[in-house]
Order: C-alpha cells, then sequence, then structure tokens
C-alpha cells in the first residue's frame, strides 16, 4: 500500500502562485506513475497532471498547459505542482494521486484546498 500526504493549498489572488508537493510513504517501490487531479464544487474530479515513476513522461490537462508544472524528487519520494498565473476557475480541491503496481491500483491523498480570489 502507499500512504500520500498533500501540502502547500490556501487562498491566492488571481495572477499568483502556489506549489503543492505529495510525499509518498509505504510500498513506493511499485509506484508507476503519479499526478494531480482536483474536484471543484459540482462537478467531477479532472485529472490536472501526471508524471511518471522515473519523470520520463509528463501529461498535462489543456487547461493548465502553460501554467502549471509537474516534477519530482525521487530522493524525496515527492511530487510537485507548481501553479503560477492562477485563475478563478483553477479553485478547487487538489487531491494526489498513485498509480500502483501490475494492476494499476489508485491511491489518493486527502485533498488540499486551493482558493483563487480576490
Amino acid at each position: 500500500q502507499v500512504q500520500l500526504v498533500e501540502s502547500g493549498g490556501g487562498l491566492v489572488q488571481p495572477g499568483g502562485s502556489l506549489r503543492l508537493s505529495c510525499t509518498a510513504s509505504g510500498s513506493i517501490f511499485a509506484i508507476n506513475a503519479m499526478g494531480w487531479y482536483r474536484q471543484a464544487p459540482g462537478k467531477q474530479r479532472e485529472l490536472v497532471a501526471t508524471i511518471t515513476r522515473r519523470s520520463e513522461r509528463t501529461n498535462y490537462a489543456e487547461s493548465v498547459k502553460g501554467r502549471f508544472t509537474i516534477s519530482a524528487d525521487s530522493a524525496k519520494n515527492t511530487v510537485y505542482l507548481q501553479m503560477d498565473s492562477l485563475k478563478p476557475e483553477d479553485t478547487a480541491v487538489y487531491f494526489c494521486n498513485a498509480n500502483w503496481g501490475v494492476g494499476q491500483v489508485d491511491y489518493w491523498g486527502q485533498g488540499t484546498q486551493v482558493t483563487v480570489s480576490s
């Protein structure tokens, strides 16, 4: 199993920046990829960005391309999401995800609130 702990959410003005962190523990050797998803009130959870285990590939939602950057520090077992040029529509609870093992089991963090408002 994998445990995920997120941090870094908060309130920011439009145009501002935030960096989210997600630290994994447990059976991390079997993680295939990690990523960030978000869920706004009344909406379905959606993919924001993903990164493969050795950071070979990244993938972004069209709505965040050019503004968000996902990265990983394998020594710290941590994945980051740098969010720049934030917009009010980025307001959501952001969840860290780990895709694990041959069966591609999904593990989730507890979520961190990001609010973009003036």
